[in-house]
């Protein structure tokens, strides 16, 4: 944390950091949201290339983005332990300098040979670092909120949506001018490398005290590691869990298969398939900018109840509607009801600061299972029946999600919801 002496007014600082470095740090969390958007749309956006390339089934790809899932699931499963270790922005410093590492080898992979196996790996790497990071940016994140004094998460999700429109903006592009994936994903790499460790020098520590709360006691559970696996013995994690689930499933089938399942299933070309995607992520992303003023003004059990309406009847259109002219509108409501479940769901889970690392790291396992088992069932699924009709497995989910939402209403403790 910045030893800057702390300002007498305490309008202009929070736990001692002056106004500027709060502001500063936010905008740092903008840019390092939508550095991850971009890293991952500019891959997906590019699948119908690489399946190309490889030559590759329905059933191949859903392996093949498996190691996305594989990855990302081992890195959820150390993160509150390295963020303990570590601490959050020490973390995503090295998770900026590893992610690229495997971005780029996949690209490589997908482009010289190709190989299968090379690129799986490269992703199982690039999603183990993405998703400390991950962890590490929403433990920093409702850290920020607190010293803020405002909850923004969902702003900081729509920068990662802003970030997966120019991802998948650029895709479309290169897909257009037929541009080799390795120099498309190795550009990509470098760019969110350069930035992203540029951007981290603005990060503050996220164990600061906000100001009137209780220092965290030496024999607090969440100084040990038996005592943050404890996070998952509490109901309320789980039931946050299940939100996040119902929802990151939503978002990562849109995120793996819609360009395909628009290919395929509705007749369209890879280069509009990528703009369709698109068009999710911009529904996504208007979602998280307009979902902060919902949530002031409805709380968040009866926006994320709403949301999972709207992704139901998104998703049905898409799925049954007769012509890609009318899916598009399903595509908008998918997006739309996609959009707040990840965001409020980490927010729930960051309510107390002192289990705020466990409980972030647990959520987001639970819902990164979605990336896990999704694409192997969805591809197991589409090559029988078709991509499209394999979505109908997210309905359930979704479901389950808006069931769950009471467990993320915001929390009676004074203590808890002034911090």
């Amino acid at each position: 944390m910045s030893s800057t002496p702390a300002p007498t007014s305490a309008a202009n600082s929070a736990g001692g950091l002056a106004r500027p470095q709060v502001v500063a740090w936010r905008n740092a969390m903008f840019v390092i949201f939508a550095l991850c958007g971009l890293a991952l749309a500019s891959w997906v956006a590019r699948l119908p290339a690489v399946r190309d390339e490889l030559g590759a089934s329905t059933l191949d790809m859903g392996v093949l983005i498996f190691g996305l899932s594989f990855g990302s699931i081992l890195g959820l499963l150390v993160s509150s332990h390295v963020i303990a270790r570590l601490g959050a922005r020490t973390t995503m410093r090295w998770g900026f300098a590893i992610a690229p590492i495997g971005l780029a080898t996949a690209g490589l992979a997908a482009t010289v040979g190709p190989s299968f196996p090379v690129i799986f790996v490269g992703l199982a790497v690039f999603g183990a670092a993405f998703s400390i990071c991950d962890v590490g940016m929403n433990v920093s994140g409702a850290a920020n909120e607190r010293a803020l004094g405002r909850a923004i998460m969902p702003i900081y999700h729509a920068f990662f949506s802003f970030g997966t429109i120019v991802g998948a903006g650029l895709g479309a592009l290169a897909e257009a001018l037929n541009v080799p994936i390795a120099a498309h994903i190795g550009f990509v790499a470098i760019v969110i490398f350069a930035l992203g460790q540029g951007s981290l020098r603005f990060l503050q520590d996220e164990n600061f005290l906000a100001d009137g709360a209780e220092p965290v006691a030496d024999d607090d559970h969440s100084k040990s590691w038996r005592g943050r696996l404890s996070i998952w013995r509490d109901p309320r994690t789980l039931l946050i869990g299940v939100i996040v689930l119902g929802m990151a499933f939503a978002e990562g089938s849109a995120n793996d298969w819609l360009t395909l399942a628009m290919v395929d299933g509705h007749g369209v070309n890879g280069t509009v398939g990528a703009l369709m995607f698109g068009i999710f992520v911009t529904a996504m992303t208007v979602g998280r900018l307009s979902g902060v003023f919902l949530l002031d003004r409805f709380g968040r059990v009866p926006v994320l109840r709403g949301s999972a309406v709207l992704a139901i009847i998104g998703l049905v259109i898409v799925i049954f509607g007769p012509s890609a002219e009318i899916a598009i509108v399903g595509i908008v409501l998918w997006g739309l009801g996609s959009s707040l479940g990840f965001p409020v769901g980490m927010s729930a889970a960051a309510d107390d600061p002192k289990t705020a690392a466990a409980r972030v790291s647990a959520v987001a396992t639970i819902g990164y299972c979605a990336f896990l088992v999704g694409p192997p069932v969805i591809g197991l699924l589409g090559e029988h029946f078709g991509i499209l009709r394999a979505l109908l497995v997210v309905l359930i989910l979704v479901v389950a999600a808006g069931l769950a939402s009471g467990a993320a209403r915001e929390p009676k403790n004074p203590a808890v919801a002034e911090a």
